[in-house]
């Protein structure tokens, strides 16, 4: 399983983007993904999710994810981040902060 991760937006604006592989990770981390992936239920998320009510200076995420020959990406602004998102998003968040 392979995810790529880009954060946008933000009070700063700064981004930050990594790609994350099952098959280069450290062993708990590769077990961590695919089960934060299937309980996000990803691959059923539409590719856009927006907010009713934008704001400003809020983050954008963009999550790629390809899997036994299958790929799926979704955008989702913060404001609109759906419970079952949030767990991966702040796994994902905090495994890129570690890379760089």
């Amino acid at each position: 399983m392979r995810i790529s991760f880009e954060r946008t937006g933000g009070f700063a604006g700064i981004s930050k983007k990594t790609t994350l592989d099952t098959a280069t990770l450290p062993p708990k981390e590769a077990k961590e993904l695919p089960v934060l992936v299937e309980a996000a239920d990803l691959f059923q998320l539409p590719e856009k999710i927006t907010s009713s009510h934008p704001q400003s200076d809020r983050f954008q995420y963009k999550l790629t994810i390809e899997d036994n020959g299958k790929q799926h990406t979704v955008t989702v602004s913060e404001t609109a981040l759906p419970g079952t998102l949030r767990p991966l998003i702040e796994w994902l968040n905090h495994t890129a902060q570690k890379k760089s």
